[in-house]
Parts: structure tokens; C-alpha cells; sequence
């Protein structure tokens, strides 16, 4: 009787590796997003994964580079703004400052909005408020006629 397709185990007890490769149903399934939107990330050139023919190969440094993307998108970062971050990163240079200079000014940048739109909130909550009133009285002396 054959044996199913698994993994070997490693010596050590630990997991195994990741594999050193990964189908585009792979990644969805992983970080529970469509394949649609990976083909997106890669017509726009966020991705660029191998090919087989017509299969797509995901290196593990596209699994990054997606998770990236995803973790930007969370982050309310624009997907151009997740390019220049992500283009940014260059190992071995400056042991990525640069990178993480230009993301701490974008979470600034996000966190000073945030703010914004909060003040915006109140301030419009206070005058719904006021026009509620300002109807309720109307209303008020309307009935009491």
C-alpha cells in the first residue's frame, strides 16, 4: 500500500520548511484572498512570479511581498504607497532605515488623518445634534398651537 504524499519530518522535531515554492491557490488559501486579487497585484506589477507554461510559480520572497501588500492595505496605505515602501527594501545596504523611516512617516502621516477625521466626526455629530434640536423645538411649538 502506498503512502500519502507528506512531508518528511526533520531530524530535529521541528516543522518542516516552507516549500521553496507556492501556487497561486496556495497563497489565497493561506491569506484568505482571491485569486483574482493576486492576478491584480501582478497586472499591476506588485507581483512578478515565475511561469510554468501558464502556472504561476510564488517564491517565497512573492509570499513576502504579498503579505506586505495585504499588511499595507490593512494599514490604510495606498497600493502605490505599499510599492514605494516595498521597493525601498534592499537587505544588506542600511539594514533597511530607509524603509522603515519612509513607513513610520506614512503611519505619521495616517495616524495625523485619523485624527482629523475624528475632529471632523465630533464636529458634525455637534451639529446634527443642534439641528435635531433646533427641529424638536420646532416641532414642539408647532404642536403646541
Amino acid at each position: 500500500m502506498k503512502q500519502p504524499n507528506r512531508t518528511p519530518e526533520r531530524a530535529d522535531g521541528r516543522e518542516p520548511r516552507e516549500p521553496r515554492e507556492y501556487s497561486i491557490g496556495e497563497l489565497a488559501r493561506e491569506l484568505d484572498i482571491t485569486t483574482r486579487t493576486i492576478r491584480f497585484y501582478e497586472d499591476i506589477g506588485l507581483l512578478t512570479p515565475a511561469r510554468r507554461g501558464q502556472t504561476r510559480i510564488y517564491s517565497p520572497a512573492d509570499r513576502v511581498r504579498l503579505k506586505l501588500i495585504l499588511r499595507g492595505k490593512r494599514l490604510g496605505l495606498s497600493l502605490a504607497e505599499s510599492r514605494e515602501l516595498i521597493d525601498l527594501y534592499n537587505p544588506g545596504t542600511d539594514n533597511n532605515q530607509t524603509q522603515l523611516r519612509a513607513l513610520l512617516g506614512k503611519i505619521h502621516e495616517k495616524r495625523s488623518l485619523l485624527e482629523q477625521q475624528l475632529l471632523d466626526i465630533r464636529v458634525m455629530q455637534q451639529e446634527l445634534d443642534e439641528a435635531e434640536q433646533r427641529c424638536l423645538n420646532a416641532m414642539q411649538k408647532i404642536h403646541n398651537k
